[in-house]
Order: structure tokens, then C-alpha cells, then sequence
């Protein structure tokens, strides 16, 4: 049978070249052949690849397929039928394509050192030159889809990004706010390369770089320790209170209050001493001499053991509150 009509109707969003099912029909003067807009077609004799062409409709005849024509040595017209191998080849942008690193990416930064960095994105590509496409990629194949070119590509850009990320400078801290730059620089990178196989890189972008988790820990920390310095009497303060419902919850702990409302007041003064402050000292009760049970400030009898907590002035003989070194009375030192 002859071919009048050759053309593809493409099903498949994957698929990069499809080779026409000839079969045991025949190719004669004046078929048809259409091509629509984002694909083209490469002709080819024993696997020669021959004439090229671009999205419109031809009749075929030895003007329209002069390199196929030369080839089959047809120096005026058509002597008969002929088969050929025809190859659809999809020009479109083939978009949101995936790529990340297996394994990280050693950059050296110059204030943390070598670190080893994690990167991930999204990139697009199409095939520039169907010709040069077929020849160094797809070759004989039947059909021809993303998923064999794309671990290709990917290895490509791993290796240009661990170049861009080396050669850029930027601070491993500041990449998250150059990643369009950096994204540009690894497109431009590959461009020459790519264009090598007949495909463009038509879009590369970073979405995310990541890194390592005991960088990422260490920067937390440092953050934090930044917050607290900036706010250590708020700190201090909070440290004490807690302590003291601690041992508030816990009155009759003697000894084990004592050493909660201590730990609470020792860890506000060694933060305080820690970052280069001290914290303010405001009255917040004490405990009972006798049992150690917290008590309020200016209380007079423990509400644990009912002691008086007033002393007397050895020389005046006048009550004492708690915690004053001098008689309000006499001014008698106390010990």
C-alpha cells in the first residue's frame, strides 16, 4: 500500500521522538506529510539521517527531499516507491522536571569551613536540533521519551551546580537569598554542553538548599543564645519564678525547696554572668529558718511550722524582721 497521509497526533505528554510506523507500506510521489507547530521530522535511508523538516504540510518529491533524493541517487524524479524510516521528533518545552543531589555537595565557605550542602529544583528543557538530536541521543530508537534523557541531565547539572555553588562566593548563610543568581549561572553553565546532544535548557531553578543538620543545630543555638543576651533580666526573672513554684508546690520538702529555689536563683546569676549583666534583685520572700519551708516576704509566723520568724535585737531587745544586718530600733549590727 502506499502512504498518503504522514503525520502524528501526539497521545503521550513524554514522549520526545516517535518513529513512524512504516511497516510494509511504501512511500510514492506527492504524499503527504504534515507537521505541527512543536514537532519536526528527520527522513532516513539505512540509517542515514537526511532532510529535516519544520511545522507545515509538504507534497513529497525529490525538490522537497533533495538530501534523500541524493541518496537514493534520483537524478530527475521518483522512479517508484520508496521506504524510508521517518522520525517525529516533539520541539516543545518539556517543563517541571525534577532534580536533586544523591549525595551532597562538598562547597568550601569561609567562615564554616568545608560544608557539605543538599540541593534540590525543578528544571526544563527542548530538543534545538532534531538532526544532532537523533544522532548523538535517540539514534534508532521506536520511541524516545523523557525518562531516557533525563538521568542524563540531571548528572550534567549536579556537576555544574557543584561548580556554581564553588565558584559564586556567597556565603552557605546567604544562598537561600541568591538562588535565582546561582540558578542562572548553572543554566548558562550548561547551556554549551546540552547544546552538544541538540537540546536547550529552557529554565533551571533551586528550590531549596538545605544544610548539614549539625550546621543547622549549631545556628539554632546560636540564635537562641543571641535572644537571651538581648534579654537576660526577662530571662533571669523567669528563671527565679519558676523555682519558686516549684518549691511552692512542694512546702514541706525542707531541704529539697531549699536546693529547687537555689537552683533557680544560682542559674539566673550564672546567666547573668554568663553574658556580662546582672539581674535586678527585687524582694521575693525567703524560707523559714527553722524548717525550711518557703515563706512570703514580711510574714511573721511560718504557715509550715509556726515558728515566729522575727528576731530580737540583742541590744535593744526590739523584733527583728527577717533579713535586715542592722536593729531599725538602736542600729545595733546584727550577726
Amino acid at each position: 500500500m502506499f502512504l498518503k497521509v504522514i503525520e502524528w497526533a501526539e497521545s503521550a505528554p513524554d514522549v520526545i521522538v516517535w518513529k513512524f510506523p512504516v511497516g510494509k507500506n511504501t512511500i510514492e510521489r506527492g504524499s503527504s506529510l504534515t507537521v505541527r507547530e512543536g514537532q519536526a521530522v528527520v527522513f532516513c535511508d539505512k540509517g542515514r539521517m537526511a532532510d529535516v523538516f519544520g511545522p507545515g504540510m509538504y507534497k513529497l518529491d525529490t525538490d522537497t527531499i533533495p538530501i534523500l533524493t541524493r541518496l537514493l541517487s534520483w537524478k530527475y524524479a521518483f522512479e517508484k516507491p520508496f521506504k524510508s524510516d521517518i522520525y517525529f521528533v516533539s520541539t516543545r518545552q518539556f517543563a517541571n522536571l525534577k532534580w536533586g543531589t544523591a549525595t551532597p555537595v562538598i562547597v568550601r565557605d569561609a567562615e564554616y569551613g568545608a560544608v557539605r550542602l543538599r540541593a534540590y529544583g525543578t528544571y526544563a528543557f527542548r530538543v534545538t536540533d532534531p538532526y544532532v538530536f537523533l544522532k548523538e541521543m535517540s539514534g534508532t530508537c521506536a520511541a524516545f521519551r523523557t525518562q531516557d534523557i533525563t538521568d542524563h541531565i540531571r548528572s550534567l547539572l549536579v556537576t555544574f551546580l557543584s561548580d556554581a555553588l564553588g565558584e559564586s562566593g556567597v556565603p552557605v548563610l546567604d544562598l537561600s537569598a541568591n538562588l535565582v543568581e546561582l540558578g542562572d549561572g548553572v543554566k548558562t553553565s550548561l547551556e554549551k554542553r546540552l547544546s552538544a546532544i541538540g537540546v536547550g535548557l529552557t529554565a533551571f531553578r533551586f528550590e531549596s538548599v538545605s544544610l548539614p543538620p549539625e550546621l543547622e543545630k549549631a545556628l539554632d543555638e546560636n540564635t537562641r543564645l543571641n535572644m537571651m543576651r538581648g534579654n537576660i533580666d526577662i530571662y533571669t526573672q523567669m528563671a527565679q519564678a519558676d523555682a519558686m513554684k516549684e518549691a511552692a508546690k512542694n512546702p514541706g520538702g525542707g531541704v529539697g525547696s531549699m536546693m529547687g529555689a537555689g537552683l533557680g536563683m544560682g542559674m539566673g546569676m550564672q546567666m547573668a554572668g554568663a553574658f556580662g549583666a546582672q539581674p535586678e534583685k527585687k524582694a521575693q520572700g525567703g524560707v523559714c529558718p527553722h524548717c525550711g519551708a518557703a515563706v512570703t516576704a514580711g510574714a511573721k509566723f511560718c504557715p509550715e511550722c509556726g515558728k515566729s520568724l522575727l528576731r530580737s535585737c540583742p541590744a535593744c531587745g526590739a523584733a527583728l524582721p527577717a533579713n535586715v544586718r542592722f536593729c531599725p530600733e538602736c542600729g545595733q549590727k546584727l550577726g
